[in-house]
């Protein structure tokens, strides 16, 4: 009786929100909610750090653009270790809360260290006597390995605990719209908290510039943050629910087994379509999101707008949210990147073709622009992931959301830590120095900001277009697989026609009598 309550009162109010994110009637607001709570730890987080640690490693620490590119490059190679093994930790993982929830509770404390140790080393970079930053750089790179690790830990359950929670196809599109949100409310809430601590009130509006007088400012902004960012995740582990998997029987795991599990997610089409796609999308976005600040320093001297251009770059993704989200839910998943992928390009082309122009509304334009066609992108990448895991399914007669999702998180924390790397490594070819005024900059480096901000993502996400295109499942041959699973497991064999074969083989990349669903 209670569902159908909704001309007045909170009900009506509760309908009126539902509608607005995307929620079908009749379906539970709070666990969406209450699981997407986490983002705040892997939406907020890593969103200030995108804004913030360049210049504070660069600016207030004195670290060399390649010196910062390194750090980033050591944080890569944890991820490489410790995503993978998580993968497989959670997956056989036995627990009376189920096998990926129990690490949510686990990593509030390890969240909050590992997140105010990124922002502040202790004296050691003020202690430095000649302009030698090696012992900060190398602080830096512990603490960042330490804060990959923690949320390696933390992320990978999380995100492997969807395809259970949310069997249906539409209802994990449903889960992604309240994600959408969530990550908006999480990034741009820690983004307000850490300019208001950087600059005062005016610090939303005009961002300052930067030195190490500012390290207690950014010692505060990190004690608060680690509070903000990591106290959500206690939220997810109480509003979510896993079966217990304390009766789970795990097979002995070798060297074999473990480097086995990825080999056989490989040889799943989808999941290279959706690996291939999102690589390839986030190493642009994050070659953007990683020179934006210099582009705005030495190309267009308008560093102070970096607030209010961050600000119109999230307007353009909450206006590209719904859009994104009803192509999803009416067509296809894979829709909204080939209608929005096209407008980032075209911002970044704007921004090439302005860069010499002097006007700031240009660059506004460009971040708004730029937001929108983020927003499609983004989304499709979340909304692929699960169904990744059933397509694994019918392959291989096993649930591995543990092992798949290590490739949702390891994508991103890789691409954005390679791109740090590979742009530091770049800028310091090009003659760029961190320690020199804009207006000192020789032109050889203004252009390889330049490049960095505008060329190479462009080529990348070009190349992340073509790739989506060949991606072919839909909400009908999902549906269809999801029921031929269920038919397996109830009689040991399907009946299916062999013009359904070859559509599964299309999906899955694999001979039908090769697959567990045909044997």
């Amino acid at each position: 009786m209670t569902k159908n309550k909704t001309p007045q009162g909170e009900n009506a109010l509760l309908s009126k929100v539902k509608k607005l994110i995307g929620v079908e009637p009749g379906t539970r607001l709070q666990p969406m909610i209450a699981y997407n709570s986490a983002i705040f730890f892997s939406g907020g987080g890593p969103y200030v750090l995108g804004c913030y640690l360049l210049p504070f490693q660069t600016k207030v620490e004195g670290l060399t653009t390649e010196q910062y590119g390194t750090v980033a490059l050591f944080s890569c190679i944890c991820d490489a270790i410790t995503d993978p093994l998580m993968g497989i930790i959670t997956d056989r993982t036995r627990h009376k809360d189920g096998r990926h929830r129990p690490y949510l509770k686990y990593g509030v404390i390890p969240a909050m260290i590992a997140f105010f140790l990124m922002w502040n080393s202790f004296g050691i970079s003020s202690s430095c006597q000649g302009g030698n930053t090696r012992p900060v750089m190398l602080y830096y790179i512990f603490a960042y390995m330490l804060y990959k690790t923690v949320s390696t830990m933390i992320m990978v359950p999380h995100t492997a605990m969807l395809p259970g929670i949310a069997p249906g196809y539409n209802q994990r599109t449903q889960f992604n719209a309240v994600r959408t949100v969530m990550d908006a409310v999480a990034s741009y809430s820690s983004f307000f908290v850490a300019a208001t601590v950087l600059g005062g009130i005016s610090g939303v509006f005009v961002t300052p510039s930067f030195g190490p007088e500012h390290r207690s400012r950014f010692t505060l902004m990190a004690a608060i943050l680690c509070l903000w960012t990591s106290l959500p995740l206690i939220f997810t582990y109480k509003g979510t629910k896993e079966e217990s998997s304390l009766e789970q029987v795990n097979e002995k795991l070798d060297l074999r087994e473990f480097f086995g599990q990825y080999i056989k997610v490989a040889k799943n089409r989808v999941f290279r379509q959706y690996f291939l796609f999102g690589f390839i999308m986030l190493f642009g976005s994050a070659f953007v999101s990683q020179s934006f600040y210099y582009f705005l320093e030495t190309v267009l001297h308008q560093e102070s707008n970096y607030s209010m251009l961050t600000m119109a770059q999230a307007v353009g993704e909450i206006l590209g949210f719904l859009p994104a989200y009803f192509l999803s839910i009416k067509k296809n998943k894979q829709l909204p990147a080939k209608v929005f992928m096209p407008v980032a390009v075209s911002a970044l082309g704007l921004a090439w073709l302005t860069r010499n122009s002097g006007t700031a509304i240009f660059i506004f334009i460009v971040e708004f622009m730029y937001g929108l066609g983020l927003s499609g992108m983004a989304s499709v990448q979340n909304n692929i992931f699960p169904d990744v895991t059933d397509v694994d399914e019918m392959i291989t007669g096993e649930r591995r959301e543990g092992v798949i999702s290590t490739f949702s998180t390891f994508i991103r924390k890789f691409v954005n830590g390679f791109a740090a790397f590979g742009i530091g490594k770049l800028l310091g070819w090009f003659g760029y120095n961190t320690q020199l005024a804009a207006a000192q900059q020789s032109s050889r480096a203004v252009f390889g900001v330049t490049i960095c901000f505008t060329l190479i993502p462009m080529v990348f996400m070009f190349l992340s277009f073509l790739s989506i295109m060949n991606y072919k499942l839909t909400r009908e041959k999902l549906s269809f697989i999801r029921e031929k699973i269920k038919e397996k497991k109830e009689k040991g064999y399907i009946e299916i026609t062999e013009s359904e074969k070859k559509d599964l083989e299309k999906i899955s990349g694999q001979k039908f009598e090769n697959m567990w669903i045909g044997q």
